[in-house]
């Protein structure tokens, strides 16, 4: 089977793609350990000691070869990502301060493996705002209004069920310094529904950042119904350990493949050709989609980026149709380089219609297969 087809075959239907790989044995014995422990890890030092743990989270992250490292991954865990200038953050590897950013010891101490932000940044603000507006934090009322939350915030699965629930409502404003009763609530949940993934989201686009950090704790629109219950080191670093081991398992039998499905992951964050050189895998490739040769990539780095602006738009890479004619480019680019299976088939794959041009060396390329 060619790398067009075996990518598309994983693609089409990613749900099953994953849920193949989360039923294998190693898998899923793993991520049941990882998921009865995570919880109960405390402080760096625990985190690191439970060799199992942190290989799992570390592969969760493509970091598993860098597991031996443990005294390099305690600095970047210490000093956290709050500081521009901490160890992570300084890395040209943006992996490490993802990793230290769900792993969040330095900012969230004990609480790193099950923080949720609207079950806890939300009370600790309600608390602050409370003596703000002169009340006293240990009052019955407070105390009541406080266990309240914490009791039923769990239970809000929508935007609607926190709308629905006045109480909640009330609750989860004040802690931002937004009042309920004067604000206008249907302005409140359409801030909700366009979360704030996208910069031009109506809470980015607020002069008054009270809203976007309460839309930024209540995030049903990148979350859905587990926005009050998601924490970063469970449930999340598992989705990403069952796509990495979809795409090892890929890579096994089809390295092209591979490079496929991590640049299909990776295709919504690329904001230029420097992250992308930044990056071996999707440099190799771009460069094997536009016919250039390894020692491309030994050229001067803004002469690469001029180059690959000149062939590409990097807008294209977060419009799924454009990307998925990018990625089929890639495929039989890919598997003319590295043949796996006829040229017929290869042929009927390169002339489907996409926007890149065909140059005249894989032509040439192709008449000498035909010949």
């Amino acid at each position: 089977m060619n790398t067009y087809l075996s990518y598309q075959l994983i693609v089409r239907d990613m749900a099953k793609s994953i849920e193949r790989v989360e039923k294998q044995p190693v898998v899923d014995r793993e991520t049941k350990y990882y998921l009865e422990n995570i919880s109960k890890v405390k402080s760096i030092d625990e985190f690191v000691k439970d060799d199992r743990l942190f290989r799992y989270a570390m592969k969760a992250y493509g970091l598993e070869d860098m597991t031996y490292a443990k005294a390099f991954m305690v600095k970047a865990l210490k000093e956290g990502t709050s500081d521009p200038d901490s160890f992570a953050n300084k890395l040209q590897d943006k992996r490490y301060a993802e990793f230290v950013n769900t792993y969040n010891f330095e900012r969230y101490g004990e609480l790193a493996t099950v923080y949720n932000k609207a079950q806890y940044e939300v009370p600790g603000n309600y608390l602050m705002q409370a003596e703000i507006a002169g009340l006293d934090p240990e009052s019955a009322y407070v105390k009541q209004e406080t266990a309240y939350y914490r009791a039923n915030i769990g239970k809000v699965t929508s935007i609607e069920g926190l709308m629905a629930n006045e109480r909640l409502l009330t609750y989860a404003m004040a802690a931002y310094g937004l009042d309920s009763a004067t604000e206008n609530l249907d302005y409140i949940e359409e801030l909700l529904a366009g979360g704030v993934r996208d910069a031009n989201s109506p809470a980015n686009k607020e002069e008054d950042k009270r809203y976007t950090a309460f839309v930024a704790a209540f995030d049903f629109e990148a979350l859905g119904a587990n926005a009050t219950t998601t924490t970063r080191a469970q449930q999340p670093s598992i989705d990403k350990y069952l796509r990495q081991t979809l795409e090892e398992n890929a890579g096994e039998s089809n390295e092209g493949v591979r490079l496929a499905l991590y640049f299909e992951r990776k295709a919504s964050s690329l904001t230029n050709f420097y992250a992308i050189l930044a990056d071996p895998a999707l440099a190799e490739v771009v460069r094997t989609t536009l016919s250039l040769p390894d020692s491309f990539a030994s050229a001067d780095i803004d002469q690469q980026v001029k180059y690959f602006e000149s062939k590409l738009d990097i807008a294209d890479f977060t419009d799924p149709k454009r990307l998925e004619k990018f990625l089929t480019r890639f495929t039989t680019m890919w598997e003319i380089e590295n043949q796996t299976t006829t040229t017929q088939s290869l042929i009927t794959t390169l002339f489907q219609p996409v926007d890149y041009g065909i140059s005249a060396d894989v032509l040439f390329a192709i008449q000498s297969m035909k010949r």
